[in-house]
């Protein structure tokens, strides 16, 4: 769907001298997105070829998040120029290795126009997303029944695109899609959240998906859900003061990586035993007490604490690719994570300014 926002980010980038333009494959972009396109690749091909300030395009030969290396290698342009939302320290880095200057669009509107994303005018939907901020894992049994604990998550606004398989509950989010459209009916939240839950585990299903999403994408604001050996919490407590919000929303910073693997198995090998779950309960709790006396030292470090605990029992939940791009931001953080089940998706980061190639988060205050 060609938009104005394409062609003021097409217009930023010829700004720097002769553009040109890759864009992604039908099957590399169904792959990335699990969607289809609306516009087949060869009419999104004519229509940007078209434009006066494109002096060639093409679609990329590759597939993945790189499917652009082969005509980059091969072109060699002196700078790469990408939307912010496309940005990922994988593609930083590959720039690095080739003396390739890296630049990240503004995104700046034309003139009085309003701000275009493809995700908005697709179908201008209203259902958000959830994070997980802490305590991930024990809305599961096989994990609450060693030692009982909270999990933490974050409403969160779609005026970002996240990508589907990265561990932002956009299974959940498309279930209640499915059910009611682009926006939740008016009812009691908990009341949809097990509607969704129910949806998304049919009789009969191999792998339970964990209340927290289901929870997570309905309730706004920050939640604690409390567990004890049962897939539905037997507490939920939120929390809507918008102080307590905006000192969150103004220190997480979020990374791009990659979606999560089609053949990634998060349960082999694990250790899961009454040491490390109360370990990642005692995580959970810690940062629950940081974020409400707004102690960003002490909520870095829970977070760390927590993902660590995360990946001591589930040693797949993080992918060795990922692992340089860690080492290359943590010691601007003072703490992180994975999102959700982890081996790709978002790194997030809670910092006390924002990091490079990051962007942040805006929480739901009301559903």
């Amino acid at each position: 769907m060609l938009h104005s926002g394409h062609v003021a980010f097409f217009e930023e980038a010829a700004s720097y001298g002769d553009l040109y333009v890759g864009i992604g494959s039908d099957k590399t972009i169904f792959e990335l997105k699990g969607r289809k396109t609306v516009c087949p690749e060869e009419e999104r091909l004519y229509m940007i070829k078209a434009l006066r300030c494109v002096k060639d395009a093409w679609i990329s030969k590759g597939s993945g998040m790189l499917d652009f290396l082969e005509e980059l290698k091969e072109l060699h342009p002196d700078i790469f120029f990408v939307n912010s939302d496309g940005a990922s320290p994988l593609k930083e880095n590959l720039c690095k290795e080739l003396g390739i200057q890296y630049v990240v669009s503004q995104r700046l509107p034309h003139g009085t126009l309003p701000v275009r994303s493809t995700t908005a005018l697709r179908q201008q939907c209203h259902i958000p997303y959830r994070l997980d901020l802490a305590g991930g894992w024990l809305d599961q049994p096989f994990v609450s029944q060693y030692c009982p604990g909270a999990v933490l998550t974050i409403n969160l606004e779609p005026d970002v695109h996240f990508n589907s398989r990265s561990g932002l509950s956009t299974s959940s989010r498309n279930a209640a899609i499915e059910m009611w459209g682009n926006q939740y009916p008016a009812d009691d939240p908990e009341k949809l959240a097990k509607m969704i839950f129910r949806y998304e585990n049919k009789p009969g299903t191999q792998y339970v998906s964990g209340s927290q999403d289901a929870i997570g994408i309905v309730f706004p604001g920050l939640n604690r859900l409390d567990y004890n050996n049962d897939y539905w919490p037997y507490r939920i407590e939120s929390v809507l003061d918008d102080d307590i919000l905006v000192f969150i929303e103004q220190h997480i910073c979020m990374l791009p990586l990659f979606p999560r693997k089609q053949q990634f198995d998060v349960l082999a090998d694990t250790e899961i035993n009454g040491e490390n779950a109360k370990a990642l309960s005692v995580a959970a709790d810690a940062c629950w007490d940081a974020i409400l006396r707004k102690d960003l030292k002490a909520w870095g470090n829970a977070t760390t604490d927590s993902f660590n605990a995360q990946i001591k029992m589930f040693p797949h939940m993080i992918d060795p690719e990922v692992l340089p791009v860690l080492e290359q931001h943590k010691d601007k953080a003072l703490g992180w994570k994975m999102c959700g089940a982890g081996g790709g998706g978002y790194f997030v980061f809670i910092s006390e300014q924002p990091i490079e190639s990051t962007f942040g988060i805006h929480i739901r205050r009301r559903m």
